[in-house]
Protein backbone atom coordinates (compact mmCIF):
# COMPACT_ATOMS: atom_id res chain seq x y z
CA UNK A 1 0.00 0.00 0.00
CA UNK A 2 2.51 1.95 1.05
CA UNK A 3 4.67 1.49 -2.09
CA UNK A 4 1.38 2.33 -4.40
CA UNK A 5 0.75 5.84 -2.55
CA UNK A 6 5.01 7.11 -2.82
CA UNK A 7 4.54 5.62 -6.89
CA UNK A 8 1.56 8.24 -6.81
CA UNK A 9 3.31 10.60 -5.21
CA UNK A 10 6.44 10.77 -7.76
CA UNK A 11 3.91 10.37 -10.36
CA UNK A 12 2.58 13.83 -9.79
CA UNK A 13 5.73 15.67 -8.81
CA UNK A 14 6.92 14.31 -12.20
CA UNK A 15 4.23 16.00 -13.65
CA UNK A 16 4.80 19.02 -12.21
CA UNK A 17 8.01 19.35 -12.90
CA UNK A 18 7.57 18.73 -16.44
CA UNK A 19 4.91 21.35 -16.78
CA UNK A 20 6.87 23.76 -14.67
CA UNK A 21 9.74 23.41 -17.59
CA UNK A 22 7.05 23.83 -19.98
CA UNK A 23 5.71 26.81 -18.60
CA UNK A 24 9.43 28.19 -17.97
CA UNK A 25 10.05 27.64 -21.93
CA UNK A 26 6.39 29.38 -23.01
CA UNK A 27 7.37 31.98 -21.00
CA UNK A 28 10.60 32.70 -22.69
CA UNK A 29 9.23 31.95 -26.03
CA UNK A 30 6.15 34.35 -25.57
CA UNK A 31 8.04 37.50 -24.38
CA UNK A 32 7.56 40.78 -26.85
CA UNK A 33 11.27 41.41 -27.56
CA UNK A 34 13.84 42.48 -25.17
CA UNK A 35 15.55 45.35 -25.75
CA UNK A 36 18.24 45.48 -23.05
CA UNK A 37 15.64 47.98 -21.36
CA UNK A 38 15.10 47.68 -17.57
CA UNK A 39 12.28 48.58 -15.59
CA UNK A 40 8.90 49.81 -16.74
CA UNK A 41 7.51 51.79 -19.49
CA UNK A 42 4.99 54.13 -19.65
CA UNK A 43 1.81 53.02 -20.71
CA UNK A 44 -1.01 54.29 -22.33
CA UNK A 45 -3.44 51.08 -22.29
CA UNK A 46 -3.09 50.22 -18.97
CA UNK A 47 -1.44 46.57 -17.28
CA UNK A 48 -2.26 44.15 -20.24
CA UNK A 49 -0.54 41.04 -19.34
CA UNK A 50 0.36 37.74 -20.40
CA UNK A 51 -0.17 34.67 -18.12
CA UNK A 52 3.41 34.45 -16.93
CA UNK A 53 3.05 37.52 -15.28
CA UNK A 54 5.27 39.35 -17.77
CA UNK A 55 3.97 43.57 -18.61
CA UNK A 56 2.87 43.40 -22.56
CA UNK A 57 4.90 46.38 -24.43
CA UNK A 58 2.91 49.64 -26.17
CA UNK A 59 3.47 49.26 -29.99
CA UNK A 60 5.75 51.64 -31.49
CA UNK A 61 5.26 49.90 -34.60
CA UNK A 62 9.37 49.01 -35.83
CA UNK A 63 9.43 47.98 -39.11
CA UNK A 64 10.19 44.14 -37.97
CA UNK A 65 6.69 43.61 -36.60
CA UNK A 66 4.69 44.87 -40.13
CA UNK A 67 1.83 42.26 -39.91
CA UNK A 68 1.55 39.08 -42.26
CA UNK A 69 -1.99 39.54 -42.06
CA UNK A 70 -4.71 41.97 -40.44
CA UNK A 71 -8.13 41.66 -39.27
CA UNK A 72 -11.09 44.14 -38.13
CA UNK A 73 -14.31 43.91 -36.34
CA UNK A 74 -16.35 45.86 -33.70
CA UNK A 75 -13.49 48.79 -33.55
CA UNK A 76 -11.14 46.23 -32.89
CA UNK A 77 -8.08 45.34 -35.35
CA UNK A 78 -6.18 42.13 -34.99
CA UNK A 79 -2.79 42.00 -36.22
CA UNK A 80 -0.49 38.49 -36.91
CA UNK A 81 3.44 39.43 -36.83
CA UNK A 82 4.63 35.68 -37.06
CA UNK A 83 3.42 32.56 -36.95
CA UNK A 84 5.71 29.69 -36.34
CA UNK A 85 6.57 26.12 -35.06
CA UNK A 86 8.79 25.44 -32.02
CA UNK A 87 11.25 22.64 -31.52
CA UNK A 88 8.87 21.62 -28.64
CA UNK A 89 5.58 20.43 -31.48
CA UNK A 90 3.32 23.26 -31.03
CA UNK A 91 3.05 26.82 -32.83
CA UNK A 92 3.78 30.40 -31.66
CA UNK A 93 1.35 33.32 -33.00
CA UNK A 94 2.38 36.39 -31.93
CA UNK A 95 0.42 39.94 -32.83
CA UNK A 96 -0.72 42.85 -31.77
CA UNK A 97 -4.23 44.55 -31.19
CA UNK A 98 -5.50 47.78 -31.80
CA UNK A 99 -8.81 49.07 -29.38
CA UNK A 100 -10.45 51.70 -31.87
CA UNK A 101 -13.58 51.55 -29.98
CA UNK A 102 -14.94 54.37 -27.80
CA UNK A 103 -13.77 52.94 -24.65
CA UNK A 104 -12.06 50.37 -22.60
CA UNK A 105 -11.56 46.83 -24.75
CA UNK A 106 -11.32 43.77 -22.56
CA UNK A 107 -11.20 40.79 -24.93
CA UNK A 108 -14.01 39.12 -22.60
CA UNK A 109 -15.60 38.38 -26.10
CA UNK A 110 -12.54 36.21 -26.99
CA UNK A 111 -13.27 34.16 -24.00
CA UNK A 112 -13.39 30.22 -25.10
CA UNK A 113 -16.99 28.52 -24.31
CA UNK A 114 -14.67 24.97 -22.99
CA UNK A 115 -15.45 25.07 -19.11
CA UNK A 116 -11.84 24.53 -18.48
CA UNK A 117 -11.21 27.78 -20.26
CA UNK A 118 -13.49 30.06 -18.82
CA UNK A 119 -11.97 31.13 -15.60
CA UNK A 120 -9.44 32.97 -18.47
CA UNK A 121 -11.43 35.86 -18.39
CA UNK A 122 -10.56 38.64 -21.52
CA UNK A 123 -7.76 36.81 -22.74
CA UNK A 124 -7.07 34.63 -26.43
CA UNK A 125 -8.53 31.33 -24.84
CA UNK A 126 -11.23 31.21 -27.36
CA UNK A 127 -8.66 31.32 -30.29
CA UNK A 128 -7.82 28.22 -32.64
CA UNK A 129 -5.68 27.09 -35.70
CA UNK A 130 -7.98 25.20 -38.44
CA UNK A 131 -6.11 23.61 -40.90
CA UNK A 132 -8.79 23.13 -43.37
CA UNK A 133 -6.68 20.84 -45.81
CA UNK A 134 -6.02 18.21 -43.20
CA UNK A 135 -10.02 18.95 -41.66
CA UNK A 136 -8.17 19.39 -38.05
CA UNK A 137 -9.00 22.20 -35.28
CA UNK A 138 -6.30 22.84 -33.07
CA UNK A 139 -7.18 24.66 -29.56
CA UNK A 140 -4.92 26.73 -27.59
CA UNK A 141 -2.52 25.06 -25.42
CA UNK A 142 -2.99 25.25 -21.42
CA UNK A 143 -1.21 24.28 -18.26
CA UNK A 144 -2.40 21.91 -15.58
CA UNK A 145 -4.26 25.05 -14.22
CA UNK A 146 -6.72 25.49 -17.06
CA UNK A 147 -4.61 28.69 -17.84
CA UNK A 148 -4.23 28.88 -21.17
CA UNK A 149 -0.48 29.73 -22.94
CA UNK A 150 -2.15 32.79 -24.18
CA UNK A 151 -1.95 36.86 -23.35
CA UNK A 152 -4.59 37.57 -20.92
CA UNK A 153 -5.53 41.46 -21.25
CA UNK A 154 -5.53 42.25 -17.71
CA UNK A 155 -7.24 45.62 -16.89
CA UNK A 156 -8.24 46.15 -20.71
CA UNK A 157 -6.63 48.04 -23.46
CA UNK A 158 -7.69 52.03 -23.44
CA UNK A 159 -8.96 53.49 -26.47
CA UNK A 160 -6.62 54.01 -29.33
CA UNK A 161 -3.97 51.40 -27.62
CA UNK A 162 -2.29 48.84 -29.59
CA UNK A 163 -0.79 45.88 -27.32
CA UNK A 164 1.19 42.97 -28.61
CA UNK A 165 -0.43 39.64 -27.63
CA UNK A 166 0.90 35.64 -27.95
CA UNK A 167 -1.10 32.23 -28.29
CA UNK A 168 0.26 29.12 -28.77
CA UNK A 169 -1.17 25.62 -30.39
CA UNK A 170 0.00 22.16 -31.04
CA UNK A 171 1.76 22.29 -33.94
CA UNK A 172 -0.13 20.87 -37.01
CA UNK A 173 1.76 18.67 -39.09
CA UNK A 174 5.06 19.68 -40.93
CA UNK A 175 3.03 18.92 -44.42
CA UNK A 176 0.80 21.92 -43.19
CA UNK A 177 2.01 25.08 -44.46
CA UNK A 178 -1.20 27.12 -44.19
CA UNK A 179 -3.65 27.41 -41.53
CA UNK A 180 -6.25 29.72 -40.56
CA UNK A 181 -6.47 31.42 -37.05
CA UNK A 182 -9.72 32.09 -35.68
CA UNK A 183 -11.00 34.47 -32.90
CA UNK A 184 -14.60 35.03 -31.62
CA UNK A 185 -16.17 37.74 -33.19
CA UNK A 186 -13.77 38.40 -35.80
CA UNK A 187 -12.80 36.79 -39.30
CA UNK A 188 -10.69 34.12 -39.81
CA UNK A 189 -7.19 35.39 -40.65
CA UNK A 190 -5.21 32.27 -43.08
CA UNK A 191 -1.14 32.51 -41.91
CA UNK A 192 1.65 30.66 -43.20
CA UNK A 193 3.81 28.55 -40.72
CA UNK A 194 7.39 29.28 -40.57
CA UNK A 195 9.98 27.19 -38.97
CA UNK A 196 11.22 28.79 -35.41
CA UNK A 197 15.14 29.52 -34.79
Amino acid sequence: MDFRHTMKGRRALSAVAITTGLLLTVAGCGGGGDDGKSGKEPSASGPAQNTSGGRTKESDAPASDQPITEVKSNGITLAITSAKRDEGGFVTVNGKVTNGTSGLWIGAEWISDENELKKNGGSLAGASLVDEKGKKKYLILRDTEGRCLCTKFQGGVSQGATVDWFAQFPAPPAGTTSVQFQVPTMPPATIELSDGE
